[in-house]
């Protein structure tokens, strides 16, 4: 998704409701499990784990949901094994999706998105058909209430971020997916809470949508997708005002 339309996002889901919340909780303990097996259980020693805390905190994730979704990426109690995959696709209109997903099962995983696609008037693509349109890096949003422009960018530059780009809806910071936790760190030692901090695929190709019908299309594919149970993210390369987003969310 882009930057812009990242941050629709980020408001969007901060208002999640109770009916939702069950959702979030499996996405959280899903990608709990998976940094915990990667990187250790100790988030002393897996800045990862530690920034994904974090958001499980804010989310109200339960602590038990949160010790066993580590101890069964440690491998300390049995747990079901999870798979990371990427799908490919277009909305209707051309704008280009990447599905990331976490499963137990890709062929359930792959008939359940394939189908969204079909349902929605998309297109399920192979694999590296929309990929080169987008680039896998760290992106944290700051709202402009957190930090001045100099501080962040000298905060940010210093632990290693690529660029500190500014807009209207307040600073988004891009690293290298290696330089992520690093520049975690770092704000976190400056008492800096970014809104969103996470590993994206960020368009460098938008598609500008500026039509009603085809923002309500294209926001009826992304919400069905997220819906399934598998789905972590659902990253696109729209262009899209926040009048004309709010107006398709509100008629999705």
């Amino acid at each position: 998704m882009s930057g812009h339309s990242k941050w629709a996002k980020v408001k969007r889901a901060k208002a999640v409701t109770d009916s939702r919340r069950g959702k979030v909780f499996s996405r959280l303990a899903r990608e709990i499990t998976i940094v915990a097996k990667s990187g250790g259980g100790d988030p002393g020693m897996n800045p990862r784990l530690r920034t994904l805390l974090m958001k499980a905190r804010e989310a109200n994730l339960p602590a038990d949901n949160i010790d066993r979704a580590i101890k069964k990426g440690t491998g300390e109690l049995p747990g079901v094994v999870y798979e990371e995959v990427i799908y490919e696709g277009y909305a209707p209109g051309g704008v280009a999706l990447i599905v990331q997903v976490t499963t137990d099962n890709k062929n359930r995983a792959a008939s359940e998105v394939r189908s969204v696609f079909t349902r929605f008037g998309g297109n399920l693509a192979g694999a590296g058909a929309v990929l080169y349109k987008f680039q896998h890096l760290g992106q944290f949003l700051v709202g402009k209430d957190k930090a001045s422009e100099d501080t962040l960018v000298e905060i940010a530059l210093e632990a290693g971020a690529d660029d500190v780009i500014t807009t209207e809806h307040g600073f988004e910071i891009r690293s290298t997916v290696k330089a992520f936790d690093a520049v975690s760190q770092a704000l976190e030692k400056k008492g800096i809470k970014p809104d969103s901090a996470e590993i994206a695929y960020v368009a460098t190709q938008t598609l500008p949508v500026t039509h009603l019908d085809a923002a309500r299309s294209l926001v009826k594919l992304q919400e069905a997708l997220e819906e399934l149970d598998d789905v972590q993210n659902v990253f696109s390369n729209e262009e899209m005002d926040d009048a004309l987003s709010e107006q398709a969310h509100a008629g999705a």
